[in-house]
């Protein structure tokens, strides 16, 4: 009679032989960014979890703040809440034992099951594994599986494991970035900055501006071109005021009708107007004891800019078709791309208002201003665009990555994230992992100028970028420095746009 051998899990041998490989390909990661996208997209797929949040610390003491985070599986609008339900209850149980914490069902755990968070979320299977030891560094958090099946004792053996592997690779590029220049760093311990990207020096020079100015409760008006992020800018101050607790209100001024505007920002009672059957709210009393954001506010009317000049004077205004006032208590901050000076010199926008809303300015750089925080931009709208899409991990390619960081994006970081959403679907599309120039570019044609199809701003200025600076080199004879002075770049910058181009010495002289 034969003797059978011990039966043997192959499923959990190959998930051993993946996780191995792959954490192997994460040492070569050289940003800390990539590899908490990889590394997250690696353990959630390697244990088929339905939810992944992964979460860095800036420091070890009681008072934790969170430095880098990642999430897997959620929009961007869902990463807030995540956070919240994750930052107290289980999460808290495995950082304060330093100890992974596994239950098929925290709603049925009799260690969670009172918790607001596991009540809210309704949260059934978990496995939540601290990285690092005394004290931990950060914190992995997996929840639920398909088929509503629990973690099991291999699963949680290999959470452990990725968190061990993860800790040194973390700790090394922490390290390394502590070389390396960030304007923004001294920001990120005492500012909520959920979402902002960037190290740059222009970055930074902002950020401090709103370290200065979100505390106070005065009118703010940001300027800058369209698509630089003012939206977001203004939700860090409200995120970082003494009115974080509260709503945060978005009007968008050009949006709405003359008519309708009035009645949208100030309410209405019946009978006011035709289609007030009803006492109607407006964004003022929506925002109250909270912060009312004015986008496009150039774009207001006259009689407009009278009411809402007398909502900033005294804290008062009159919902349509009231006698009597009603007290608001509102941050009033307004966003424009206009001009508004000159709009004041043609009339066009109340001089009185003008100086009550820019009681503390702040400029918006142009993505132009912080080129050196594209690279870092289109790698977190990528990862975004997998999480929002449900789409396969995609990566950018070097390649990919140069051209961004060269091409001019005239509609600043929007443009920049839209063209990045649009390349990761084309290159999931096509069944590919990894992001070329010619999916974040498509129409950009071939080298020569006589292609049938027009150019794309994006393609001719490219162009000539590439005749500019190779006719630069050839007259100075490949002196990168005579070179830098003479176009009023950076040297640095000189050598990425002579990597992205591809230009060498043979080629500038056919």
């Amino acid at each position: 009679m034969i003797q059978q051998s011990p039966s043997i899990d192959v499923d959990q041998m190959r998930r051993e032989r993946d996780l191995y490989r792959r954490l192997l390909d994460l040492g070569a990661q050289t940003e800390i960014r990539p590899l908490l996208a990889e590394a997250l997209g690696l353990v959630v797929d390697i244990l088929a979890a339905r939810l992944g949040y992964l979460e860095l610390f800036d420091d070890q003491g009681a008072e934790r703040a969170t430095r880098w985070s990642m999430a897997h599986g959620l929009s961007a609008a869902e990463i807030e809440d995540v956070r919240a339900a994750v930052s107290q209850g289980i999460v808290a149980e495995a950082l304060a034992t330093g100890k992974t914490i596994s239950t098929p069902s925290a709603l049925l755990d009799a260690r969670f099951q009172s918790r607001e968070s596991v009540q809210i979320r309704r949260i059934e299977a978990v496995l939540c594994a601290p990285i690092g030891q005394d004290p931990p560094v950060g914190v992995l958090y997996l929840q639920g599986r398909s088929g509503a099946r629990p973690f099991t004792d291999e699963d949680r053996d290999i959470a452990e494991l990725f968190s061990r592997q993860l800790a040194p690779l973390v700790h090394r590029l922490l390290t390394r970035e502590q070389s390396v220049a960030d304007s923004t760093r001294p920001l990120r311990t005492r500012l909520r900055l959920d979402s902002v990207v960037g190290r740059s020096e222009a970055l930074g020079v902002l950020l401090r501006q709103v370290a200065l100015i979100a505390p106070l409760d005065v009118s703010v008006l940001l300027t800058g071109q369209s698509g630089t992020g003012k939206t977001q800018i203004a939700r860090v101050i409200h995120d970082n005021s003494p009115r974080a607790g509260q709503p945060f209100v978005e009007v968008n001024c050009a949006a709405l009708p003359e008519a309708l505007f009035e009645s949208e920002l100030f309410g209405a009672l019946p009978g006011a107007h035709s289609t007030a059957t009803r006492r109607l709210l407006g964004k003022v009393a929506g925002a109250e004891g909270g912060t009312l954001l004015l986008d496009e506010v150039g774009d207001l009317s006259l009689p407009v800019q009278a009411k809402l000049l007398h909502l900033l004077q005294s804290k008062q205004y009159y919902p349509l078709g009231a006698t009597a006032p009603v007290d608001a208590d509102v941050r009033i901050i307004a966003a424009t791309n206009a001009d508004l000076e000159t709009a004041v010199a043609e009339r066009r926008f109340r001089e009185d208002l003008f100086y009550r809303l820019q009681v503390l300015p702040l400029r918006v750089p142009a993505l132009a201003e912080r080129r050196s925080d594209i690279v870092e931009l289109a790698t977190f709208f990528c990862g975004q665009a997998c999480a929002n899409h449900a789409l396969p991990r995609v990566t950018l390619s070097r390649e990919a990555l140069r051209a961004a960081e060269v091409a001019e994006w005239p509609g600043n970081v929007r443009q920049l994230a839209h063209a990045v959403e649009a390349a990761t679907i084309r290159a999931a599309g096509e069944g590919l992992a990894c992001i070329e120039r010619r999916h974040l570019f498509p129409q950009s044609g071939t080298e020569g100028d006589n292609g049938s199809e027009p150019l794309t701003f994006q393609e001719a200025t490219r162009r000539f970028h590439v005749r500019l600076l190779a006719s630069a080199l050839e007259e100075s004879g490949w002196n990168v420095m005579e070179v830098a002075r003479r176009l009023d770049l950076a040297r640095s910058h000189v050598y990425t746009l002579i990597r992205a181009f591809g230009l060498t010495r043979d080629r500038t002289r056919r």
